[in-house]
């Protein structure tokens, strides 16, 4: 099974379990490091996720994995909140993000610049507004969600 059709399967698995006790899948990714395969879960929940809360779902994940058994090769399980700086992938990420710092790279130039740092000022479900530059003092710069490569909460000291 191809990276994308396990993440899939995992999704799919644990998104059930995951809404029934307040939580919510944020990320899963299915990669080789040093040789090594991991599966990783990444899970949030309004206020935060603590370690507990990570071991009981790690738990639940692990036995349904071993039923089901979508996965061929032998790999790390590893659950785990996304951290201070998550990953903004849905379009309610977008929504909770704004008036928080966000940090988007674009797949081509907009206004020169493919890099944005700064408060999320707007989203609209189809277009994004960044306050970029130094510390949010910038100037407000709007483009569509089809152009983002990347995009992500971010701390900005």
């Amino acid at each position: 099974m191809s990276a994308s059709g396990v993440q899939q399967a995992v999704a799919d698995l644990v998104t059930p379990f995951l809404e029934r006790e307040g939580f919510e899948l944020v990320e899963v990714e299915y990669v080789t490091e040093g040789g090594n395969r991991y599966l990783r879960v990444y899970v949030d929940k309004e206020g935060g996720i603590d370690i507990d809360e990570c071991g009981r779902i790690s738990e639940y994940l692990s036995e349904q994995l071993d039923q089901q058994d979508p996965i061929s090769d032998a790999y790390i399980l590893e659950v785990s909140s996304p951290g201070a700086e998550r990953p903004l992938k849905k379009p309610e990420d977008y929504r909770r993000a704004v008036g928080k710092d966000v940090y988007i790279t674009t797949v081509e130039p907009v206004e020169g610049k493919q890099e944005f740092e700064g408060p999320l000022v707007a989203y609209d479900g189809e277009t994004v507004t960044v306050k970029a530059g130094k510390k949010g003092k910038g100037k407000e710069v709007t483009f569509g969600v089809d152009k983002i490569a990347s995009a992500r909460l971010t701390i900005i000291f």
